[in-house]
């Protein structure tokens, strides 16, 4: 069972009341205090899936469940998509560990994701078993890259010379999102007026809530 965990935004009206809490919490994983405890134990082969622009993160662990220390313990982690393979754990660079007994090897990863559709996070552990030769095995675990929006674009050309564009922006996830800024970014060619405010600065639309 996970813990509950409430959070909110620093701008909101706790401010960093609840955040500070979270990191205070002795199960929590830094920089990844919103995770719940029962949340990081173990990831599912098909986690589900994140849209273009979130940032995936994961917490990697390694633990020595045998009776006996385990010489010469590393963790590598890459993102693979159809295109090309990311390294992403800041355990490659680092030397082997030898793992006592009931000891454990972790790592936080985070990647901005960046391209659409199967991405699979590829684990591979690799130690020196019994027979004093390395040995190694992996885990895969592969997750989905989906759309968050939708934009269609209507063009109206004037007899002015003017064109008039229109965007239609469209949540397609499964919760709200919140656009910070809409704008139109145009070539050296053209100038750009939004027609979004009438004169006095009052949105064409009304009240947005």
């Amino acid at each position: 069972i996970s813990p509950k965990i409430v959070t909110c935004d620093f701008k909101d009206l706790p401010g960093n009341i609840l955040n500070n809490f979270l990191k205070d919490d002795p199960t929590s994983v830094v920089q990844m205090e919103t995770l719940a405890a029962g949340q990081f134990l173990l990831l599912p082969q098909s986690f589900g899936n994140i849209y273009l622009g979130e940032t995936f993160s994961c917490y990697v662990c390694v633990h020595n469940e045998t009776n006996q220390p385990v010489q010469s313990v590393s963790i590598k982690a890459d993102l693979q998509t159809s295109s090309y393979r990311i390294p992403l754990t800041t355990q490659q660079n680092t030397a082997p560990l030898m793992l006592d007994v009931d000891e454990t090897l972790s790592d936080v990863i985070h990647h901005e994701v960046k391209d659409l559709g199967t991405h699979i996070l590829v684990c591979e552990v690799t130690y020196m078993s019994n027979y004093n030769t390395l040995a190694s095995f992996r885990k895969f675990f592969k997750f989905e890259v989906m759309k968050p929006l939708d934009v269609k674009t209507k063009f109206y050309n004037a007899e002015s010379d003017e064109v008039f564009v229109e965007a239609q922006v469209q949540n397609i996830t499964s919760g709200p999102i919140i656009l910070e800024q809409v704008s139109l970014e145009s070539s050296t060619q053209f100038s750009v007026k939004s027609l979004n405010e009438d004169s006095d600065g009052f949105s064409v639309f009304g009240d947005v809530t």
